[in-house]
């Protein structure tokens, strides 16, 4: 690795919001690390960045998988961005009263179960930076508050309540890495047109990636423990 530049792996980088991150960082003299599972889409991904100028490598990494993740963080010798950007809806139907316990159970183990598993197998790594940074991707339906106050995004019993979840867990990651240089922070990306929402989104890949790309290069003295949309602090 080239010990001048910095270094940040985004999970779920093969596509959409997660491509896009990386490609943003890549611009700003990043060296990205691809994490997908697919070594296909993977492969693909690094090719379409390094094409562009981006100093990008790939990562073999199922978040879901604690051998994968394990192999994965092994694999690097340096590390000073974490962006857990990898999720999934967990499929439908999603209505409390009619779904499936094991959509629930899919959505938590990659959206939350994944986070805390790439998190940890990459600290050692993150602590040795000189300003560390970690971006959990979330999302406003997510918020308690806004959810309570009216209707945020559809009926969802998987979805929505794993990004509650991620919040929270955002939050006490954020209390425990307190006294360090350690920032943790999440972000909502906006409703971006990408697969996971059938290309629903009115707001670009590109777009979703700017929260991402800016908690990732926070200043030392920048905030850590919060919740933030391109317009400024979401609600928890």
């Amino acid at each position: 690795m080239r010990s001048e530049a910095k270094v940040a792996l985004v999970t779920g980088a093969n596509k959409g919001i997660g491509y896009e991150i990386a490609a943003g960082l890549g611009a700003l003299g990043y060296r990205v690390g691809v994490g997908a599972r697919s070594a296909e889409s993977r492969d693909a991904a690094v090719a379409k960045l390094v094409a562009a100028g981006v100093d990008a490598f790939g990562v073999p990494l199922d978040v879901t998988s604690d051998e994968s993740v394990t192999a994965a963080a092994s694999s690097l010798e340096r590390l000073d961005v974490l962006v857990n950007n990898a999720g999934i809806t967990g499929g439908m139907p999603q209505q409390p009263t009619l779904v499936d316990l094991d959509t629930i159970r899919a959505a938590v183990e990659t959206n939350v179960l994944g986070v805390v598993r790439v998190t940890n197998a990459f600290l050692p790594l993150l602590r040795a930076s000189a300003a560390p940074r970690i971006v959990n991707m979330s999302s406003t339906v997510g918020s308690l508050t806004r959810q309570s106050e009216g209707e945020q995004g559809p009926i969802s019993a998987a979805y929505a309540p794993s990004k509650s979840f991620l919040n929270a867990v955002t939050l006490q990651y954020a209390k425990e890495l307190r006294d360090t240089n350690i920032l943790v922070n999440a972000g909502c990306p906006g409703f971006c047109a990408t697969d996971l929402n059938g290309f629903r989104g009115y707001r670009t890949p590109a777009q979703g990636a700017a929260i991402a790309i800016h908690l990732a290069t926070l200043p030392d003295n920048g905030p850590t423990g919060g919740f933030f949309d391109d317009e400024g602090v979401v609600p928890w």
